[in-house]
């Protein structure tokens, strides 16, 4: 999902919606692209990103499944429109899907289909749109990685292969560290896509390769170089975004001072003993000494996501998405966002009291008796106005491709609190990330709406529980 401002996201839901106001709109939460690739799930359907909080994340849908069967239709019978129909038509909320992957030839997952009125806007929404509101809780970044990419050219069925071991190098002894963090990171990553170890009679025998030294290239850098924005990626082990020494797949080799490489090889030892069936290679250029094991345990969980359903043969494109925020559970009505369409069941709002049909006058204190392009306008304009509380040092292009995404500035907190306050901002969706001090000074965990229900004025006070969400995918 890509980041868009406020009111993009509402032209895209009122244009969405259909005349009749009352029809549905269902999720099961997981986007699916139809393979060509000969060695996984041919013709088929292929889970490329699982959402969370999804149903299809609790009922255990996984990345790089393959979708045999919808209910009793076998996908090969039927044609990609009957397929999309089936997973999001709203007459039938229950589906059942057959799915293959390393660990299963076929395994049975029932869904329930998450439905909506189409008129209604939730917060995780809300959360997208007002984003610049907390750009460190919710924002994606595109990055590249200079990995090559190459397959076996016959046509073979990946999921055959059930079992893996390592390859013994001949100076393994020297390099144990090295080869412990490679062979590490490896078992962990591929025993989530359902393969296991078998020292014995493996069906993939894997090889790695790896340098670290002084570019003995290495001339001068240009200009240009000198100048590269810093190159920021996901660091796994660490679970954020980090700054590291390399340089852009497009620099020149003699202009970069470190070359890092890394190569994983897999090894068929099941069908054609000694046949390459899959194999990365990342190669790196650097301004600063980087450790290998580091490179290692940050980059190969990266690379093998091109495993078994490779996309890219070289420069891989990701997108971290992150999102988190408070939920309270209410969904608002697109036409009139101050009325309460629905409300989760079981969720704080529900159990706090909050009904359908509720009109919100005040969030906090903030007014809600505001229309769509007023909201608009105001966030808006409170962008424009709050750039100088920005630190610029954290300025990054995000998946959209827009560079003026920035961080607050740590040492204007309270300059910015005081601006969520105002009442010409029309701040009251900031609720959504009240968790921050630069929004909740006083760190209260609850929040107060002003209901006005049936001419009646009701305070109800709600505990938001926090959701947290992050995912990196192919792009």
């Amino acid at each position: 999902m890509r980041r868009v401002i406020l009111s993009v996201i509402f032209m895209h839901v009122l244009t969405a919606v259909p005349a009749q106001q009352g029809e549905m709109r269902c999720r099961l939460g997981f986007s699916y692209e139809f393979s060509n690739n000969m060695n996984w799930g041919k013709d088929k359907p292929v889970i490329m990103k699982v959402y969370p909080n999804s149903p299809a994340e609790k009922a255990g849908v996984r990345q790089n499944d393959i979708i045999a069967q919808i209910n009793s239709l076998k996908v090969t019978d039927i044609t990609m429109d009957d397929v999309d129909s089936l997973l999001t038509a709203t007459e039938d909320s229950h589906i059942v899907l057959t799915v293959c992957n390393f660990s299963d030839s076929e395994r049975v997952i029932p869904l329930t289909k998450e439905c909506y009125s189409n008129k209604s806007l939730n917060e995780s929404q809300l959360a997208d749109a007002f984003s610049m509101y907390s750009v460190e809780d919710t924002h994606d970044r595109l990055f590249v990685c200079p990995f090559v990419t190459v397959e076996t050219e016959n046509a073979v069925d990946f999921s055959q292969f059930k079992t893996f071991d390592f390859a013994v190098t001949e100076d393994a002894k020297t390099t144990s560290g090295i080869e412990t963090v490679i062979n590490e990171t490896l078992k962990t990553v591929l025993k989530k896509k359902g393969l296991s170890v078998n020292a014995l009679n493996p069906d993939i025998m894997i090889h790695t390769y790896y340098s670290f030294d002084k570019n003995p290239r290495f001339r001068k850098k240009s200009k240009e170089t000198e100048e590269q924005a810093p190159v920021f990626r996901y660091d796994i082990t660490r679970d954020r975004v980090m700054k590291f020494p390399f340089y852009s797949p497009a620099t020149p080799e003699a202009e970069a001072e470190y070359v890092l490489q890394l190569g994983i090889r897999f090894i068929d030892r099941r069908i054609v003993r000694g046949r390459v069936l899959w194999e990365c290679e990342a190669n790196e250029l650097m301004s600063a000494p980087y450790s290998l094991e580091e490179y290692a345990a940050t980059h190969i969980p990266l690379m093998c996501m091109q495993f078994p359903y490779v996309k890219y043969s070289r420069n891989v494109q990701f997108i971290l998405t992150k999102k988190a925020y408070n939920y309270t559970g209410i969904n608002y009505n697109i036409y009139r966002i101050n009325e309460v369409v629905s409300v989760d069941a079981g969720s704080p709002a529900a159990v706090a009291g909050i009904l359908p049909g509720d009109i919100i006058e005040k969030i906090e204190d903030k007014r809600m008796d505001y229309t769509v392009p007023e909201f608009t306008a105001a966030y808006r304009q409170f962008i424009t106005n709050t750039l100088k509380y920005r630190d610029r040092d954290t300025r990054f292009t995000d998946a959209n491709g827009f560079a003026g995404r920035m961080f607050w500035d740590k040492f204007k907190y309270n300059q910015i609190a005081k601006d969520f306050a105002r009442d010409n901002n029309m701040t009251a969706f900031s609720y959504l990330y009240a968790f921050q001090p630069y929004i909740n000074p006083t760190r209260s965990t609850s929040c107060a709406f002003d209901i006005r229900r049936n001419g009646e004025r009701i305070r109800i006070v709600v505990r938001p529980v926090f959701y947290s969400e992050k995912t990196i995918e192919l792009n």
